[in-house]
């Protein structure tokens, strides 16, 4: 019980995907694959970036805090729906809710400012090469990725203090497999018009500033493509770009679907389908889509192995 929260329940049902013990062990498997993939491929990510000096530029420097807000988007709810499948309980504690929804809401929050200051790196490479030292000077590359930490965690204690307002009464059976905003939303027994709208509010001012810093590079971007003479030419300045919006489009079409709209208008499979996108789809796709397909994140890669960094014992 938390009085002081006004919450006459003292733990949440996580119904997760389906109660069939068949289905729960297709289930468990299936998402115990992807968290390792996951994991390993932004951990070779993060390690490749960091021991090789050929790779200390902002650009990686940004990819690899996207690879550790994607381990730790997949951590906040993976692991412990793997736990709850595997000795077959549901419950969750409301601190433990809580902090879940507060972590899930964090790295969710920096990954979109994440995308959009990549997008302006991209911008300044393609459209003011010679200028890209200057501008992206290490001072400016610091603030780059130290602001969307900041405003992430602003966000989330946001959302996180209005929910501790709220009452939960006799109702704590979540239709989802981790404590997320909008099943919250829906399970409280009191007003929740407030948290509705500083959801909406929030949101869209998170959403729109990275949208069009996207959006404005983008525009630049391909303006300047258009104007190189030769095809090889544009091709290989596109293909910078191709993969970081292939991964824009599928992020801000799943955030707009799950989150901007009031939690009422749409059911909660779209909920489950839509945040399994953005934290386990999404961030086991990225090591793929960002840098496999990198000529010099492939060589740091195999630097990485022939080195034997993860096999000291084998040297």
């Amino acid at each position: 019980m938390n009085q002081g929260n006004q919450t006459t329940i003292s733990e949440f049902i996580l119904l997760g995907f389906s109660n069939q013990a068949e289905k729960q062990k297709l289930i468990f498997l299936l998402f115990l694959s992807m968290y390792l993939v996951t994991v390993v491929g932004n951990g070779l990510i993060i390690l490749a970036i960091g021991l090789d000096v050929h790779l200390h530029t902002p650009m990686y420097l940004f990819l690899a805090n996207l690879s550790f807000a994607d381990i730790s988007s997949s951590s906040t709810s993976v692991p412990k729906m793997l736990i709850n499948i595997h000795t077959r309980s549901q419950s969750i504690s409301y601190e433990g809710c809580i902090t879940q929804m507060y972590f899930s809401i964090v790295f969710v929050v920096i990954d979109n400012f994440l995308l959009g200051v990549m997008a302006y790196d991209r911008f300044v490479a393609i459209c003011h090469p010679l200028n890209y030292t200057v501008i992206m000077h290490s001072r400016f590359c610091f603030l780059l990725t130290v602001c969307p930490w900041v405003l992430s965690n602003v966000v989330a204690l946001t959302h996180t203090l209005l929910a501790n307002q709220l009452v939960f009464c006799n109702h704590n059976t979540i239709q989802h497999f981790f404590c997320d905003l909008a099943p919250l939303l829906k399970l409280s027994c009191s007003d929740a018009m407030i948290n509705e709208l500083m959801k909406f509010i929030v949101g869209l001012s998170v959403i729109t500033f990275p949208f069009a810093l996207i959006l404005f590079s983008y525009v630049r971007i391909i303006r300047d493509i258009l104007r190189i003479s030769s095809t090889e030419g544009k091709w290989k300045a596109f293909s910078t770009c191709g993969s970081h919006l292939t991964v824009v489009t599928l992020f801000y079409g799943t955030i707009v679907g799950v989150y901007f709209f009031p939690s009422s208008t749409h059911p909660e499979d779209t909920d489950k389908i839509g945040a399994v996108l953005f934290t386990v789809v999404t961030p086991m796709m990225n090591p793929f889509i960002y840098s496999l397909r990198n000529k010099d994140m492939k060589g740091a890669l195999k630097k990485l192995i022939n080195k034997r960094h993860f096999f000291p014992l084998m040297s």
